[in-house]
């Protein structure tokens, strides 16, 4: 592919980009997910941020005192619901961003983007 084609495509995408933004946005923000322990004794409702917004617990928990593993659960079950709250925010941009790309910035790993940003454009070699 030729600069000029690449450049009128990166104008494309950009332009599309624009467009979509305020509905991907909304969409983004509305992401809630709710995930279950093993035992279906807790369930999480986080944001795409990672906030929890509900914390449920069924009362069986309570015939078990134990208080580390009840810990222990809460956080894998955050931690899972986390995880797939950006899973579906990786496809939700996935038109407009590559997720590889998009997970590096979420991760805030400044090498990897760094490195995809000066990588070779598309047709183009990377030089040794």
């Amino acid at each position: 592919m030729g600069l000029q084609a690449y450049a009128d495509e990166l104008r494309a995408t950009f332009q599309r980009m624009q467009r979509e933004a305020t509905d991907l946005n909304a969409r983004a923000q509305a992401i809630r997910i709710t995930e279950k322990s093993a035992d279906g004794l807790v369930s999480a409702t986080v944001t795409v941020r990672g906030e929890l917004i509900r914390l449920d617990l069924d009362p069986r928990v309570f015939r078990r005192p134990d208080a580390r593993g009840l810990a222990d659960t809460i956080t894998d079950t955050v931690r899972r619901a986390c995880a797939k709250a950006v899973d579906e925010l990786v496809a939700l941009f996935e038109p407009v961003v590559p997720p590889e790309q998009f997970r590096a910035h979420l991760d805030g790993d400044l090498e990897t983007v760094l490195d995809q940003l000066s990588g070779p454009l598309p047709g183009e070699r990377r030089r040794r």
